[in-house]
């Protein structure tokens, strides 16, 4: 007996014509680099594909996705399944969330302002995932910042200028496209001026429909015209537009906004429904029959999501079809879309002539060229530094982001400081460990330090500021300052090479 010939214990009598339709639209999560039985019994019988996070990056994964490939095979689909993941470069990796992305993000991207250069690094990006057998990138994010830098969107925006914003979003598009792999912009309508994290919480967008319109829908438009294969809305509150519903279940911001005024004709995916903002009300198997319900194609459950959740959700859309409650030829449409999407990446993989052979090569360095022209400096050019001593401020979790490597380690002596640390303390053992030696501070927002800043600033005018996330507080003129624009890996190494640590 194989792996999928082995009994579900989880499986509920569901209709079967229901079923497939259901499995149709559904991209679950599983944890590890080796696929459990009951997902590749699901991809045997049509289920449309995976997501990927961190812990599915840490083996072969090449040979994961063929894995996954020939599951889907087995039960007789013609065409590869849809593997999905997040990987926007800068902060935001899951291919390199061990090390730190070789990829800057988008607001170093946006800082350099070369719609060329974005392309190439979106390129390398797409290739990168092609060669390990992923084919549909959860990318680029399309919010326009807020002037003061929301904490939420951070350097995952390229920049505060909506026309600024939608023309790297067109190139980034282009340049996913152009290795076989989808792209799909988000969030819809746009996350850069929430002061929420819809990770936790329904957050709004703030502004009146005429400034969602200016503000924040140009990108969109943008990645409409460039013909990205998909887009996501995100759990964002519009009071005029969604009432009281995140945009992933408001008919009025699928249907209406983005399907009927912005023309979008591509498969609407949505974001992950374990979030807070769309299942603390409504529990995942009902926000996810209120997504399809509202225009949404395609599923994504969220990482800590299980079989047993996988199930329910099954459960759920069948139900609802069964009850009338979600129209039948709604779910078929969803099922045609994703299908059309699916045979669309087979054609595109084949024409690339990448083979998913897990030789991914870091764009050729194109990654730390974007990265040395997105470094902006300003005060006194700092000299030759003496045994220098780095401190880095680690920030308040991301969610999108987590954990994941940043800073200087690769190349200096670093003492890493936590925000919850009280900043007289702090200061007072960072001054002593640097007595005699250059220092250097590094933090992802300046503005959440300011007072260990002041304290350091006073005693050791001649320390080095590295600002390492969006550069929205403006250092005094006398500091040395460097701006990398984001904690990748990538921007790390341009501002070590700047300080010759590198």
């Amino acid at each position: 007996m194989t792996a999928l010939d082995s009994v579900e214990p989880l499986e509920p009598d569901i209709d079967p014509g229901l079923a497939a339709l259901a499995d149709a639209i559904l991209i679950p999560p599983f944890f590890g680099t080796t696929p459990p039985p009951w997902l590749l019994r699901a991809l045997g019988r049509g289920l449309a594909g995976v997501t990927f996070f961190g812990s599915n990056m840490t083996g072969d994964t090449a040979a994961l996705t063929a894995t996954l490939r020939d599951a889907a095979k087995r039960g007789g689909a013609g065409a590869e399944p849809i593997i999905a993941i997040d990987e926007e470069g800068g902060d935001v990796t899951r291919v390199t969330y061990t090390s730190g992305s070789p990829y800057p993000g988008n607001a170093a991207l946006g800082a350099v302002d070369d719609v060329a250069l974005t392309r190439s690094v979106y390129a390398a990006i797409g290739t990168d995932l092609a060669r390990l057998g992923i084919n549909t990138d959860l990318a680029p994010c399309a919010d326009v910042l807020a002037p003061d830098g929301s904490l939420v969107v951070g350097t995952r925006s390229f920049g505060s200028d909506p026309a600024l914003v939608a023309r790297h979003v067109a190139a980034a598009v282009a340049g996913l496209q152009s290795a076989g792999v989808a792209a799909c912009a988000k969030h819809f309508p746009g996350h850069g001026s929430t002061a929420g994290d819809s990770h936790r919480e329904l957050a709004t967008v703030a502004g009146t429909m005429r400034d969602l319109r200016v503000r924040d829908l140009p990108p969109f438009v943008a990645a409409v015209e460039a013909e990205s294969l998909a887009m996501m809305p995100g759990h964002l509150r519009v009071p005029e537009l969604t009432g009281e519903l995140p945009a992933t279940l408001s008919p009025a911001a699928i249907t209406g906004l983005l399907r009927g005024e912005l023309g979008f004709d591509g498969v609407v995916i949505c974001d992950a429904l374990e979030m807070k903002a769309a299942s603390a009300a409504f529990g995942i198997p009902e926000a996810a029959v209120l997504a399809v319900i509202a225009g949404t194609d395609l599923l994504c459950l969220g990482r800590d999501t299980d079989e047993a959740m996988y199930h329910a959700v099954r459960s759920a859309l069948a139900d609802a079809v069964t009850s009338g409650r979600l129209p039948a030829r709604r779910l078929e449409e969803a099922a045609a879309r994703v299908a059309g999407l699916r045979a669309r990446l087979t054609a595109d993989r084949d024409a690339s002539g990448i083979a998913a052979d897990g030789a991914v090569g870091a764009g050729d360095g194109i990654g730390l060229v974007a990265a040395r022209r997105a470094l902006r400096s300003s005060g006194p050019v700092p000299g030759p530094l003496t045994d220098p001593l780095v401190v880095e401020v680690e920030p308040e979790e991301n969610i999108a982001a987590g954990r994941f490597p940043w800073g200087f380690e690769p190349w200096a002596d670093v003492h890493r400081v936590e925000l919850a640390d009280d900043d007289g303390a702090a200061a007072a053992g960072i001054l002593a460990d640097a007595e005699g030696r250059s220092l250097v501070l590094a933090v992802r927002d300046a503005r959440g330090v300011l007072p260990l800043i002041g304290d350091l600033v006073k005693a050791r005018p001649d320390l080095i500021l590295v600002e390492m996330g969006v550069p929205a507080w403006a250092p005094p003129a006398e500091i040395s300052y460097l701006a990398t624009y984001g904690a990748s890996r990538a921007c790390a190494q341009a501002a070590a090479e700047a300080l010759g640590l590198a």
